[in-house]
């Protein structure tokens, strides 16, 4: 038997399915694509969905995977900062305007792994570098399908980068504004039937500052990053159908924030290993396990001196899933399957007096507890001619367990020793949709579906202050849960170029907001729903080396919560208007150059819309200029309009996004 290697990307069209390619014998053939998953079922389609592919991946101004999903508009943070200047804590990723609190109401997996911090909830983004990617699937809305938990918001699937896609050396080095550099490299190597590969990278820079200059003070410094990540991934052949792939992630990142001595450090070391099996029964077979750390020092913002050390935060998750694809026939494609997912996290953080120029020890606090989830999921895509019907259901029971909380004195004196009650439940889930082509130019879609997210350990157990607000963790909340529908339309006018409209209606029941109860503290409750309704529009063409991508969200978005002060009111972190277009120059040979415009509208700080974050319009531009032998300069701009970015206003103390900043470097590949 012969094997065809394809890259993964091409799996994204509306059809890829197990599909059979002429041999040059003119015989059906197998086609393989080693070392990705199995072919997206054929209802893939009718949920909607934005693909980026591996050529934008590999030439984004910032070199960052948060600033890529960007041309996503309705993708978003809990605050507009990257993960150079943001707090790692506070980088969790939502869709639709659905509101933020920190934590991801967006499930991101990376080769089907769950990419979320066991404790927090954040997405370490600085450890998944865009080089290392094949493709990158982002779904708004879509229900939990076979994803598993969390899902609310939509989904992120990530695809490790595969051989044929992989030179055997690459290495590249940049240096840029503020004293930056970043530098990375990547091995790999065929080892019979598979291959390995093993990459890094490190990036640092002294930081702009993101403190307005009527606001600074001589503690006040820059946002200073240090931080590096390294991967190795190895896929073996088992047989003409089977193949195991493995891969390991260790990843460290520090970070200053605002004021010296306010520092920041996040790590990991995860591990996965895939089984795939390509046969009459398919077969998805994943397991994993992540070993996160978070460490955080809160500076004063009137004293400057420290008033809270987050010394210690490791958490632990573990996972699995199989999913199973029996022989029904060439119209179904019928998914059965279960995972489960456990986390589990401490917290230790020591608090200070910071009016007291001894800065003495007041009290240490000790907090955690566990998860697990675990569900049941049965799909079925049924292709009748023009016509695909997708439809699944899962159940999922989840637990929360020994939760607790503990404060003592510097003497070990106990002052306070919360403990909750365990809890469980189960959660019933579905969701179905249907896709018509009425010729290769026309095709029309439509979704429903449900989905729910549990409370992190963050949210039950662990408050925190960003001055001069303090938010009270609350051990009763309850998961979130969504109801959502959509329907659209996917247009090909012509060759190259597509044209999508999405109309959405999403409610999530039971959101977890952060909600004001005086003028400097805020609690984590449950309210009863935000509601987002709105229409995406998507736009992709070549012509020539010509190439346009935009994309556009308008998202209304409301509380509802009867006799609230912020009922009616847009939820926090969520703007109205959200656009990106990028038009590159892509010859076969030559120079390249390609511009990513990018507009926010004006949002919120708070639940009362009392601090408003302005709307902003950036402008990124990447120049690549082959000078042959495998060798291409690479210049970069970030902001270039110099945009003032606000990421972050509580009471008018405010913080700034990615400032002006450029970089030149060299890029080698053989």
């Amino acid at each position: 038997m012969k094997t065809i290697i394809l890259p993964a990307m091409l799996l994204t069209a509306p059809a890829a399915a197990w599909a059979q390619a002429p041999a040059d014998d003119g015989s059906d053939t197998p086609i393989i694509v080693t070392g990705a998953g199995l072919p997206l079922p054929p209802g893939t389609p009718a949920y909607g969905s934005v693909v980026i592919a591996r050529e934008r991946l590999e030439n984004s101004a910032s070199g960052r995977i948060e600033t890529v999903l960007g041309d996503v508009a309705g993708f978003q943070q809990f605050r507009r900062s990257d993960s150079r200047s943001a707090n790692p804590s506070a980088q969790g990723a939502t869709l639709r305007a659905l509101g933020g609190n920190a934590s991801s109401r967006t499930l991101v997996l990376l080769d089907g792994v769950p990419m979320a911090d066991p404790f927090f909830g954040y997405i370490p983004f600085s450890a998944l570098v865009p080089d290392r990617l094949s493709v990158v699937r982002v779904t708004r809305g879509g229900g939990i399908g076979a994803f598993g938990a969390g899902a609310v918001a939509g989904s992120i699937e990530l695809a490790s980068a595969t051989r044929d896609q992989l030179p055997n050396f690459a290495a590249s080095a940049f240096y840029g504004s503020r004293d930056a550099t970043e530098m990375s490299g990547a091995l790999t190597a065929d080892l019979g039937g598979g291959y390995a590969t093993l990459s890094g990278r490190w990036d640092r820079g002294d930081g702009f500052q993101t403190t307005p200059g009527d606001q600074r003070t001589a503690a006040t410094v820059p946002a200073a990053y240090d931080g590096w990540s390294t991967n190795l991934r190895a896929v073996a052949s088992i047989s003409a159908h089977s193949e195991l792939q493995f891969r390991a992630t260790l990843f460290r990142d520090e970070r200053t924030l605002r004021f010296s001595g306010a520092d920041s450090s996040s790590e990991g070391q995860d591990a996965s290993i895939h089984y795939i099996h390509r046969g009459a029964w398919q077969v998805d077979a994943l397991a994993y396990i992540q070993s996160r750390n978070f460490s955080n020092i809160v500076i004063s913002s009137s004293s400057f001196r420290k008033s809270l050390d987050q010394r210690n935060t490791p958490s632990t998750g573990v996972g699995g899933k199989i999913e199973l694809r029996p022989p029904v026939g060439e119209d179904h494609v019928l998914r059965l399957g279960a995972d489960t997912r456990f986390a589990t996290g401490d917290m230790f953080e020591n608090a200070y007096n910071a009016g007291d120029p001894a800065n003495p020890l007041t009290s240490l606090r000790h907090a955690g507890g566990d998860q697990i989830t675990t569900g049941v999921f049965a799909e079925d895509d049924w292709t009748i001619g023009n016509l695909v019907l997708t439809g699944g259901v899962r159940a999922d029971h989840w637990s929360i367990s020994n939760g607790f909380y503990q404060q003592v004195t510097p003497a070990g004196a106990i002052t306070r020793n919360d403990r909750y009650a365990d809890r469980s439940d189960w959660q019933f889930s579905g969701r179905a949709g249907a896709l018509y082509r009425f010729s290769d130019a026309v095709a029309v879609r439509a979704a429903g579906y449900t989905g729910f997210r549990l409370p992190t350990l963050n949210e039950l157990y662990r408050p925190f202050t960003v001055f001069p607000i303090t938010t009270r963790a609350n051990a009763a909340l309850t998961p979130e849960k969504l109801k959502g529908a959509e329907a659209g339309i996917d247009l090909t006018p012509l060759p190259g170029l597509t044209l999508s409209a999405t109309g959405f209606y999403n409610r999530l029941d039971d959101a977890i907001a952060n909600v004001t109860i005086d003028a400097v503290t805020r609690e984590r409750r449950n309210v009863d729903a935000i509601v987002a309704k709105g229409v995406e529009l998507t736009a992709s063409g070549r012509m020539g080396a010509m190439l346009l991508s935009a994309s556009y969200a308008y998202s209304h978005s409301t509380v509802k919560a009867p006799g609230e002060p912020f009922d009616g009111l847009t939820p926090n972190q969520s703007p109205r208007h959200a656009a990106s277009a990028t038009l590159a120059w892509e010859p076969t040979h030559g120079p390249a150059l390609s511009a990513t415009l990018r507009y926010v509208s004006k949002q919120y700080e708070d639940d009362l819309q009392s601090d408003v974050l302005p709307d902003a319009l950036t402008l990124d531009a990447v120049a690549r200029m082959p000078v042959g032998h495998g060798v291409t300069l690479v210049a970069r701009g970030e902001n270039l309009f110099d945009e003032t970015v606000v990421t972050r206003n509580a009471g008018g103390s405010m913080d700034l996004g990615t400032p002006r900043t450029l970089w030149i470097g060299v890029r080698f590949a053989r």
